[in-house]
């Protein structure tokens, strides 16, 4: 039985991930992050004097509330709500 030899994916076909057009080519500078009000800054400036700038933030948010009503020492389950990522309540 032969080995395969793995063949690397094609430029064309290979994304690993986003591709910010314009940046292709540019010489990086300097990067620096910072925290400010709960969120992380990501900055990359470049040589030229243009920079690219990532605002990340994390949320909380209640994927499911019951009201149940335990007197008796067994869960009876009263009314479910839920909140979506869209922040409807169901």
């Amino acid at each position: 039985m032969r080995k395969r030899t793995p063949i690397p994916p094609s430029r064309d076909t290979f994304d690993p991930g986003r591709r910010y057009p314009g940046l292709r080519g540019k010489v990086v500078d300097w990067v620096e992050h910072t925290f400010e009000e709960g969120r992380l800054y990501i900055n990359v400036r470049f040589t030229d004097h243009t920079e690219l700038c990532w605002q990340i933030a994390t949320t909380l948010t209640i994927e499911r509330g019951d009201l149940s009503d335990w007197k008796s020492g067994d869960f009876k389950q009263l009314g479910v709500f839920v909140r979506n990522q869209c922040g409807r309540n169901t």
